[in-house]
């Protein structure tokens, strides 16, 4: 195994434990499993085998050890094999010396091969440490031994090695130069090594230094890169981060200006980043999907803008607007109310059971939302509520409430009947109750229009063409609200004509404020503008007293300009006839 950089502390480092920890520059490894296999038998004398110890020491201390690093594992045999430490055991430096200086030498036969096959069928198991084959993670056994094997060792070294164990053989003085190729892996001259004393060890190592293991000179410091400081064989050089490059020093960096070579197609801005060139638009607009393009920002779908009717965007900002005849309020939100058009209102609520209490609430806040943009007073707009289900209910009558606050808290405090669908019993009681004067209608001679609102989700149980048609001869302009499973034929025989201006649809209660602006531009009646004439804002549209005033004006100077012109056409008449 070219290059691992356990081998070059074997190979560098002096033998005396304060010496290796001085050593030279530190070779990092990658995941290894590796277990050293130590030669105690008689023939290793005391001092050489401390010398050994401390080697082993120092050689344990310049290792990148850990769990996902490498794992280190010792086993000493003479004629017996005996665990120092698993791979499993340690992962701190640490705790691997305090195990290696408490070992105390065998003292008798040397028989590698036991050794070998300890190693190979107990030591690199997964039980003792070693990580699983199929992580492929380096296993990597290193022989140290000082004589000739007592057993055989070519048989069990080839399984070992055909297990996927790498073998270093290394001999000390007396060591079997046979033996020891019989060992090792291939190729052998990367994987013996025999030097004549344990004094020499390092001696032997300086000579294959480069060769084995490039040093990490990197490990030495930055070397004065500003950013990363990279190893190469025998040498370092300096990289940048992404986005930077590297300045004619070859340490220090600069950010890359990618808009200096042009803007990119941007239709805005380029702006350079650590990622690259980017596109940025002016404030006031958003990048568009191509990355490139701008659009102006429409704030009136990105803002809780909260305007009454209608919000235009322009630019950086936005504004409100109201429908025509209306004034815009000092909150810049809210538009002013009808105050010209005076109007009995009646709203006739559907209660049946298909409503549902929880729907019935909805319903209730939706009416109180037409009520806020009325101008509700006894001289303005007169509000009147019935509910109908099975029967029919009045909830108060037209001349009970002079405010809209009053009107609005009576709504909240309507009680949910449920039962059936009488809407035809509904629009009886309305005609011959709701609107009689007794109810607090104004007279019919002050012309103040009469409005009826129905408010249903489902189909009558009753008819309604009799009643319906009787409210709109009586002059009611009649709108007609549904919900759900209303039936639009029902709805347009309610509503005045055209329909379409007089019925709205919503597909359940939780979608039906959409339809208070079409009521907002339709609540003052139409009757009397001929077809093709321009409809005006409600806020504009006058009392009836006046228009009939206006009306019945014209009249008379036209009956008396017909009058004049009949005249003169009779003197011409006898003018002729005397000229005959």
């Amino acid at each position: 195994m070219r290059g691992l950089c356990w081998l070059v502390l074997l190979l560098l480092h002096l033998p005396w434990e304060t010496q290796l920890q001085s050593a030279g520059p530190r070779c990092h490894t990658g995941p290894l499993d590796l277990v050293f296999v130590i030669d105690s038998s008689r023939s290793v004398r005391p001092f050489e085998f401390e010398t050994m110890r401390q080697f082993l020491v120092g050689l344990v201390r310049g290792l990148n050890v850990g769990p996902n690093a490498t794992r280190v594992g010792v086993i000493q045999y003479s004629s017996q094999v005996q665990s120092v430490f698993p791979l499993r055991a340690f992962s701190r430096r640490e705790d691997m010396v305090r195990a290696i200086r408490d070992l105390v030498p065998l003292a008798q036969g040397t028989m590698t091969g036991l050794a070998i096959q300890y190693a190979m069928n107990v030591a690199f198991s997964v039980a003792e440490g070693a990580r699983p084959p199929e992580e492929r993670v380096p296993r990597v056994a290193v022989i140290v031994t000082d004589g000739r094997p007592q057993d055989r060792v070519a048989e069990v070294a080839a399984q070992a090695r055909a297990r996927g164990i790498e073998i270093y053989a290394v001999g000390v003085q007396r060591a079997d130069v046979g033996s020891l190729r019989a060992m090792a892996s291939p190729p052998l001259e990367e994987h013996v090594f025999l030097v004549e004393s344990f004094d020499l060890i390092q001696e032997f190592g300086l000579q294959f230094q480069g060769r084995l293991c490039a040093i990490d000179l990197c490990a030495e410091g930055t070397h004065g890169c500003e950013h990363h400081c990279v190893n190469s064989p025998g040498s370092y050089f300096c990289r940048c981060q992404v986005g930077f490059v590297l300045q004619q020093n070859q340490r220090s960096c600069r950010a890359i200006d990618y808009c200096s070579f042009g803007n990119h197609s941007c239709q805005h801005e380029c702006v350079s980043t650590l990622g690259g060139p980017r596109c940025h638009c002016r404030e006031g607009h958003d990048l568009q999907p191509d990355g490139r393009s701008c659009q102006v920002r429409d704030l009136c779908n990105g803002v809780d803008h909260g305007c009454e009717f209608q919000c235009v965007s322009e630019g950086l900002s936005y504004r409100c607007l109201c429908p025509e005849g209306r004034q815009l309020q000092a909150d810049g939100k809210s538009c002013s109310r009808c105050r010209e058009g005076h109007v009995d209102l009646v709203l006739l609520v559907d209660g049946s059971k298909s409503v549902r209490p929880q729907n019935f609430e909805l319903v209730k806040r939706f009416v109180n939302q037409i009520v806020d943009f009325l101008d509700v007073s006894p001289e303005g707009t007169r509000v009147g509520l019935v509910q109908f289900s099975s029967r029919v209910r009045t909830e108060f009558p037209l001349g009970r409430y002079g405010t809209a606050a009053e009107v609005k808290q009576a709504v909240l405090a309507v009680e949910y009947m449920e039962r059936g669908t009488m809407t035809g019993l509904a629009l009886r009681h309305m005609v011959e109750h709701s609107f009689s004067e007794a109810q607090g209608a104004r007279p019919r001679a002050l012309n103040v229009p009469r409005v009826g609102l129905v408010f249903t989700d489902g189909r009558s149980q009753d008819d309604i063409s009799v009643w319906a048609a009787r409210a709109k001869e009586e002059g009611i302009v009649m709108y007609a609200v549904g919900v759900g499973k209303a039936v639009e034929a029902e709805l347009r025989e309610i509503a005045s004509e055209p329909a379409e201006q007089h019925m709205s649809y919503a597909p359940d209660f939780g979608t039906m404020t959409h339809l208070l602006e079409n009521l907002k531009g339709s609540i003052c009646p139409e009757e009397g503008i001929s077809a093709g004439t321009e409809l005006r804002s409600p806020c504009e549209c006058e009392s009836l007293v006046e228009f009939e005033g206006r009306t019945l004006g014209a009249l008379e100077n036209l009956t008396r300009n017909l009058a004049q012109l009949t005249a003169r056409l009779e003197d011409l008449e006898n003018h002729l006839a005397n000229h005959k």
